[in-house]
């Protein structure tokens, strides 16, 4: 039986673009991203950048964090919408038949990381909210996680529609057991921890916004060349960023407004710990609610990573779905992931600048880049990023007040202007005849 003859094994695509006859509805792609900044991780750092800046600066630092995520998103969307294009096809024309190997590879490999962290983390808050063997629910979560995927791109289409309305309904639950015992008139005038003040900046909180979604922003493609055009898929990055993501951040920034957090320094604005002690049935569906809200994120990076490596390899996405969806559960099972985020995060610094290559080589370089004969190697594009990341780990040393993730993309954007405008072929002039 093939598989694209079932609705839910449809084709996949991983080694040409999606011809407009498979593509997926405006609705159904939105519902792909728009369910994946709807995790608890997004209100837990949305409650530390209030703990920190207070509520106005926090409500401005998140803003601007995802408007930049959105022309970001949106410009590597509106290419992918327009070409059908997975993200390692794109790199491929920006850095070089074989240069785009180390890109796509690179990516690839960071968001598995994310996955083994978010497999790690799901037993981990199952077992300290309900007691529950950590080990045995991180291997439960492993299966669940490869075989949702496993399903294709409408599977995480589906589960979007889930976990985002189911976010925003027990996000709403927990602000109303709050508001039994604490005055939400006081949240606008919340100024931060006085012993938090000027520990972060507002640029340290714009990069902690974007760096969140940093690595499967940059590889939105693989998501995105479903949709039917570009401005369709512009609409689906729209529903991720700003309105999913801002109104994820949103719920914690009330909580810890409200002096209702537990630990704000490091459990931010979660409010899981919130809905237990309310009986039997809303335990239940705090649970559910774990496994799909951290099950969104698992599947959607797994999805990424199993796209591109199944491009690097000619192999097929379901394939590479399961052999890294093994290797990342045994990582968590292994405790490994707990290691992993600090180095995660910095990673996320240089990444950006790769996506920020793409834009300026596919889009505004376009007629350049379509006519350019196939390289091997493309030694500008990765001048250009190694110069962008360069600049992006010097401020996240020297001064990360001035948004370390801005400057990356900025200059790496930049650089490839530059360095490929010096490098044009000049014009042969003909000598004329007097």
């Amino acid at each position: 039986m093939k598989t694209s003859s079932s609705p839910a094994l449809e084709q996949e695509f991983e080694h040409q673009p999606v011809p407009l006859s498979h593509r997926h509805s405006t609705r159904s792609v939105s519902a792909v991203w728009f369910g994946f900044p709807m995790i608890l991780t997004n209100a837990l750092f949305g409650g530390i950048i209030t703990w920190h800046l207070g509520f106005w600066p926090a409500l401005i630092a998140i803003l601007l964090g995802n408007l930049v995520l959105f022309a970001y998103v949106g410009a590597l969307s509106w290419y992918a919408g327009n070409s059908g294009m997975n993200f390692a096809l794109q790199a491929r024309r920006t850095f070089g038949s074989k240069g785009y190997i180390l890109v796509s590879g690179f990516l690839s490999t960071v968001v598995i990381g994310w996955y083994a962290f978010q497999t790690g983390l799901t037993g981990t808050v199952i077992n300290q909210t309900f007691g529950w063997n950590a080990l045995a629910v991180t291997a439960f979560a492993m299966i669940l996680y490869t075989g949702i995927t496993f399903l294709g791109v409408r599977a995480l289409s589906v589960l979007g529609m889930i976990a985002a309305p189911l976010f925003v309904v027990l996000g709403v639950v927990a602000l109303w057991l709050i508001s039994k015992q604490h005055d939400f008139s006081v949240v606008t005038q919340w100024k931060g921890s006085a012993s938090a003040a000027g520990a972060m900046s507002m640029g340290t909180a714009v990069t902690m916004v974007v760096a969140g979604f940093a690595d499967s922003g940059t590889m939105t493609a693989d998501f995105t060349r479903w949709s039917k055009s570009g401005r369709s898929a512009v609409i689906a990055a729209f529903s991720a960023f700003p309105v999913a993501n801002v109104i994820s951040y949103l719920f914690g920034v009330v909580i810890v407004a409200a002096g209702a957090a537990v630990d704000p320094l490091t459990n931010g604005g979660n409010f899981l710990p919130m809905l237990m002690g309310h009986g039997a049935f809303l335990s239940v569906v705090a649970c559910l609610f774990v496994f799909i809200n951290l099950g969104s994120v698992c599947t959607h990076c797994l999805y990424n990573g199993a796209v591109g490596f199944s491009h690097l390899f000619s192999s097929k996405m379901r394939l590479w779905t399961v052999i890294l969806g093994a290797i990342g559960g045994v990582l968590a099972l292994a405790g490994v992931w707990s290691y992993f985020l600090e180095w995660l995060s910095l990673l996320g610094i240089v990444v950006p600048p790769f996506g920020a290559v793409m834009i300026v080589d596919l889009i505004f370089m376009a007629r350049i880049s379509e006519q350019r004969p196939a390289q091997r190697f493309r030694g500008d594009a990765f001048a250009a990023w190694a110069i962008g990341s360069l600049c992006a780990v010097i401020a996240h040393l020297a001064f990360p007040q001035f948004g370390e993730a801005v400057i990356g993309l900025v200059t790496a954007a930049v650089s490839y202007s530059l360095i490929s405008r010096v490098r044009l072929p000049r014009p042969v002039m003909e000598k004329s005849n007097v």
